[in-house]
């Protein structure tokens, strides 16, 4: 047993994890991160955002290739295996994992690897993985060991014919069909993909539309894509049971009666944070029903000089959001001013076609303000969606009533997700929606399409003032 001492010790290196080191290591503090698994960078890097966005980045391919059968002849093949339409992969987290560890290295930032527990308020035990233990101390400790996904206790499995979003991407060949269980993010992204890709997709949950969280109007034009591409929405379903047939097929039993049998299946029921193996009752830190670390405004737990990040704490659980935590967190621990609060945080869904949503959304919007005036426009009829052979798309721009204050923006398709920051900018500048109208956006490109709802916007309140 080896001690060691550090002002600051990180439990986890996802991206909450990392910013969180970085930034105190950037303060002058030593510095040292607890990681799990063999290579730094957390769920993210190894089992999530990465290898989901690699695979999606291949079904946006095969699109712009579907599009251009004239110049390509282009079939995809039935026995087409997964490790193919996502072979840029190992580049990529090879790539990812140097870069995370040249930061480790360039701000003197120690690493160590095994299992990590709260022994003390101050002290963090690392079981070593050939037996040894090492003893870390520091006057602040940061978690972020982020989340797995849920499995339901009446559900086996067993990672080869039952799955879920960590063990999917191991299939060896492409499926010819894919149930998934869920509508939430993870289920929408996988099932549009798959489905894009030929598998034939059923997407099924209790709820009756997927993504409910989201603007209704873009649910729909989501929903309205996946079915165009062959996929299934199930909603209002309950499900009694999933079970391997030993052979070839999974059947999924609803409560309604129905049975879906498919090759593979895919659990996507919610994630649940990593919390157990920390021992965190043992120094008081307080959890929530759901299992979520408690923690403030600044990311304190029920521990003062503990603090907690990530998916560890509950939504958003984006990785964008963790980075900024992870660094607000160790800002106040340092007493450093870590500026303004973020009050607006942008979703970005890498579904087929993309998702994107900041503010609020027409149904939260008409909620709180009464009346509201909402200006689209298609993606697809952008000179720059023409000239690329963009699939549909839509942005819509939601103001006041008097078609002035800007109070959320909502996108599906192409690009989604970077062009939702425009809109962000707008909204945290406090722009009206005539910002759109009067300056110049560059010609032809997506963007065209704020100005393009805007004026639509403008119109549709002139014509109601009129009206009135």
């Amino acid at each position: 047993m080896t001690d060691y001492a550090h002002d600051i010790v990180v439990v986890g290196s996802g991206p909450g994890g990392l910013k969180a080191a970085i930034q105190g290591a950037k303060a002058g503090k030593r510095v040292a991160v607890v990681e799990r698994d063999r290579n730094p960078g957390g769920a993210c890097v190894y089992r999530g955002t990465i290898p989901s966005k690699t695979l999606l980045e291949a079904a946006q391919t095969i699109i712009r290739l579907k599009h251009n059968a004239a110049v390509f002849d282009f079939n995809l093949r039935e026995d087409l295996e997964v490790a193919t339409l996502i072979q840029r992969l190992d580049k990529v987290t090879s790539s990812h994992n140097h870069s995370i560890r040249d930061q480790l290295n360039r701000n003197d930032i120690d690493l160590f690897h095994g299992r990590a527990k709260i022994s003390g308020t101050n002290q963090v035990t690392v079981q070593h993985v050939d037996g040894g233990e090492s003893i870390l101390h520091a006057e602040t400790i940061v978690l972020a060991t982020g989340s797995r996904p849920r499995t339901p206790p009446d559900i086996p499995v067993d990672h080869e014919n039952i799955l879920d979003s960590d063990s999917l991407l191991s299939m060896l060949y492409l499926p010819r069909s894919l149930t998934v269980l869920g509508s939430g993010v993870i289920a929408c992204e996988y099932a549009s993909i798959f489905s894009l890709l030929g598998v034939k997709v059923y997407l099924i949950d209790r709820s009756e539309r997927p993504l409910a969280f989201l603007d209704e109007e873009i649910t729909d034009f989501f929903l309205q894509s996946f079915e165009r591409h062959g996929g299934t929405f199930l909603g209002g379903e309950s499900i009694q049971s999933v079970q391997w047939d030993g052979v070839s097929e999974v059947a999924t039993t609803l409560a309604s009666g129905k049975v879906i049998k498919t090759e593979k299946n895919l659990v996507a029921l919610g994630r649940l944070a990593n919390v157990e193996s920390l021992q965190l009752d043992q120094v008081g830190v307080a959890c929530g029903p759901r299992g979520h670390v408690l923690v403030n405004e600044d990311y304190q737990t029920s521990v003062p000089n503990i603090y907690a990040v990530g998916d560890l704490i509950g939504p958003p659980a984006l990785a964008s959001c963790s980075m900024e935590q992870g660094r607000r967190a160790i800002c106040h621990a340092l007493d450093m001013d870590p500026g303004h609060a973020f009050n607006l945080v942008p979703i970005g869904i890498y579904a087929v076609p993309e998702i994107a949503s900041v503010g609020l959304s027409e149904q939260e919007a008409i909620q709180k303000y009464g009346k509201v005036c909402v200006g689209r426009a298609r993606l697809d009829e952008t000179a720059r969606g023409l000239i690329s052979g963009s699939e549909a798309g839509l942005l819509k721009l939601i103001s006041d009533e008097h078609g002035k204050k800007i109070l959320g923006v909502q996108i599906i398709g192409d690009n989604a997700t970077d062009l939702i920051h425009v809109g962000e900018v707008a909204l945290l500048n406090g722009n009206e929606v005539s910002f759109f109208q009067e300056n110049i956006l560059n010609f032809p490109t997506m963007s065209e399409a704020y100005r393009i709802a805007a004026l639509q916007l403008l119109n549709q309140c002139h014509r109601v003032g009129a009206l009135a």
